[in-house]
């Protein structure tokens, strides 16, 4: 119990670091070296930075556009795009999900999951960090899969995953996330793929890196 607690202290910690730094959860991976994390991600490098590419040019479109009016997160994996947050009201929402399609001609879906409602405290949104933080600490513990293959999003303590993930591995991450403490509800944004391409990918992927 001893070496657990120590553990989940210590990825949180972490985790918790790398979010200050960088300035916002999704900002993690470039701070903790996209190289190192584009050899174990189910993406080729290719749709890997062209997700961090949409995210740049989308988010700033948004603030361009609306400013301090909404607050928005935009995440995209394989190019599927999340937008969560708050907006005043049904007219702006739409104009945000309209302003990231104008800007980036890559998106091959878009999930809009701005709520209406007043722009999110502070605490809410540092609470939204640890929560990320909670449920990836509690992924690595669990051992059930591979912690990069599963991107996680927290928004007014919901949590949102993304990834390219078998069944069973997305079944996993929703049962861990569901039950760590704070977590309001789950909502599942992956892509599903079958255990015969998960092993392709991640085989390609282990050769990748072993011949750097």
């Amino acid at each position: 119990m001893r070496n657990y607690t120590s553990r989940l202290t210590t990825c949180l910690s972490l985790l918790a670091m790398a979010a200050t730094l960088a300035g916002c959860v999704g900002a993690v991976a470039v701070g903790a070296g996209s190289g190192a994390l584009m050899v174990t991600d189910r993406r080729v490098s290719e749709v890997y930075l062209a997700d961090e590419g949409i995210e740049i040019r989308v988010g700033n479109a948004i603030r361009q556009q609306l400013g301090d009016k909404v607050h928005v997160n935009v995440t995209s994996y394989n190019r599927m795009l999340l937008l969560t947050g708050e907006a005043p009201d049904a007219a702006t929402r739409d104009l945000v999900e309209r302003t990231a399609i104008a800007n980036s001609t890559e998106i091959k879906r878009i999930t809009n999951e701005l709520q209406i409602a007043g722009n999110s405290s502070f605490a809410t949104r540092s609470n939204d960090t640890y929560l990320t933080s909670k449920v990836k600490a509690r992924f690595l513990d669990a051992a059930r899969f591979s912690i990069n293959h599963v991107k996680v999003v927290t928004e007014n303590s919901s949590v949102y995953l993304l990834g390219l993930v078998t069944q069973a591995e997305a079944d996993a991450a929703v049962e861990i996330a569901r039950t760590t403490g704070g977590v309001q509800r789950v909502i599942r944004v992956f892509e599903i793929i079958s255990d015969d391409q998960a092993r392709q990918i991640d085989r390609k992927s282990q050769a990748s890196s072993g011949s750097k």
